[in-house]
């Protein structure tokens, strides 16, 4: 097999927009190939709904590559034994993938595969799929960086490609890798037809009240894009819903005033949060510690001593007592999404209110968010935890918010069964709600009481100078150039302090 190249398909599972798909053609015939790591599949952050999701598009990306010539090959095993066995079938000197920034086990596994590659004698060129930049010192020119990036040329699917005769394996079931059943009935499908659809009717019929309407869950399930799942896995490169956004963004301001509604606003909030996914993932491609460790190392040890397994236990199963809470963590389990403002208050809950560690939760919801990412996953749980050191804390109170977002209860009384009897007018007295609805558990903490001391502790290790100073390190090696949302950390008044204003356009997911 002369010249023949091997690209790796990792979470990019398209063939459009694929720069290492193109690359490879320039220099001889192509494997595609996908491998399935029992190993990563064990992981604590990975689940059986991340399976059936990436499943889907593993057939969708076979059937568009078998109708260029050459059907994915898939393999099972450990990609270093997988790679190996495969070069000895081949004698394939170049490999191909997108840079990929996912959990440490990948990371891990990466390092490995480069020792092998090295090894041997491969070169393995990986392109940069976001605007994520590996081996940045700091932020300076990142978002110059990133637009350009965006700005590209999108890569149209090879015409064709030549079939090479080399077997592939069955994508083995859940239960032969282990993988712990995990029903989601209501969760999206995982194919390209799929993400265009959702993107075209994002930007046409359902965003126009994407700006105000993405902190509700009553509103947020139809007016956000819904397509961060398809991005975490690649269905949809990010180069190409900035480039069909930009049209539709000119489509809006050439439109009459009297036609372009809420659609300016909600484009200008889109296109910010497409910047902002790939500004958390370069954080922890820069630092992978963050998925392990808190960012600022001053809140070490603040909460692991008093972890308390039952509260996570009634967290995890949405039993809890504050109406907002539960129905938020059941509509999750059930669907798979959950917008911004819902999930920020979860783990706010968890951090603050019953003052547990951030690990063990985000290890639970990553399992249950379909469009698991961990670079925004993790540094959105520390930023939430009050963690990092540099950005506000936000202690949500889940009792204004039920009033804020869901003041008539039709979300709670969607999720929460237990509740639909209650009249709306007592829906979040949650004092009265055990009498109301006994088989409702009775809150779990007092709201009041716990926010406070969690504030107290939190803000008193604030007020060190050793913890502004290592504030400012973070600051300059992970802060945002372009918004000036960390950089205003330092600029105010030292204290770690920053508006609403800009906290909120911080707000993930898409």
């Amino acid at each position: 097999m002369k010249n023949v190249q091997v690209v790796w398909f990792k979470r990019d599972l398209r063939v459009e927009d694929h720069e290492p798909l193109i690359e490879a053609l320039k220099h001889g015939p192509v494997i595609p190939l996908y491998i399935i790591e029992p190993d990563l599949w064990a992981q604590p952050d990975l689940s059986s709904r991340h399976y059936d999701f990436i499943t889907e598009c593993l057939h969708d990306l076979n059937e568009r590559l078998k109708k260029l010539g050459q059907p994915l090959i898939i393999r099972v095993g450990e990609a270093v034994d997988v790679l190996n066995e495969l070069q000895s079938q081949t004698q394939f000197e170049t490999l191909w993938s997108h840079q990929e920034t996912w959990n440490g086990w990948t990371y891990e596994r990466d390092l490995a595969v480069k020792r092998w590659a090295q090894d041997k004698g491969i070169a393995w060129y990986e392109p940069s799929q976001f605007g994520v930049i590996r081996r940045i010192q700091n932020r300076n020119g990142w978002a110059a960086r990133w637009t350009k990036k965006m700005n590209g040329d999108i890569l149209p699917p090879p015409a064709r490609l030549e079939p090479i005769d080399i077997k592939s394996q069955n994508i083995p079931t859940k239960e032969k890798l282990n993988i712990t059943p995990d029903p989601c009935p209501q969760r999206q499908t995982g194919t390209r037809e799929q993400a265009l659809k959702d993107l075209n009717a994002f930007l046409y019929e359902r965003g126009e009240g994407y700006q105000k309407e993405m902190s509700s869950p009553v509103t947020a399930f139809t007016s956000c894009s819904r397509l961060s799942a398809h991005l975490s896995f690649g269905t949809i490169s990010m180069r190409e819903v900035y480039q069909i956004a930009a049209i539709r963004t000119r489509e809006i301001a050439n439109l009459p005033r009297s036609e372009t509604g809420k659609w300016p606003g909600a484009m200008r909030a889109f296109n910010g949060r497409l910047r902002w996914h790939c500004h958390f993932i370069q954080k922890l491609e820069d630092d992978p510690r963050f998925e392990f460790e808190n960012m600022h190392s001053a809140y070490d040890g603040l909460r692991e001593p008093d972890f308390d397994d039952a509260k996570f236990e009634a967290w995890k199963a949405g039993m809890t007592g504050y109406p907002l809470i539960d129905a938020s963590m059941r509509a999750l389990n059930a669907t798979g999404w959950l917008n911004f403002r819902m999930r920020a208050m979860l783990v706010s809950f968890a951090s603050y209110h019953l003052w547990l560690h951030w690990r063990k939760p985000s290890l639970h919801l990553a399992g249950y968010f379909m469009d698991y990412e961990p670079g925004i996953h993790y540094c959105q749980h520390q930023m939430q935890s009050g963690t990092t050191g540099i950005n506000a804390i936000r202690i949500y109170n889940p009792l204004k918010q039920g009033m804020d977002q869901d003041p008539d209860g039709v979300f709670i009384k969607q999720w929460i069964p237990e509740l639909r009897d209650v009249p709306s007018d007592f829906i979040h007295k949650v004092e009265h709600l055990h009498d109301l609805a006994p088989d409702y558990p009775k809150m779990i903490v007092h709201e009041k009481e716990a926010r406070k001391a969690a504030a107290d502790k939190i803000y008193g290790i604030r007020k060190s100078k050793t913890h502004r100073e290592e504030a400012d390190e973070i600051v300059d090696k992970h802060g945002s150039r372009k918004s000036g949302m960390d950089q205003g950390f330092r600029k105010r008044n030292g204290k770690g302090v920053i508006t609403l204003r800009e906290a909120k356009q911080g707000e993930l997911p898409l």
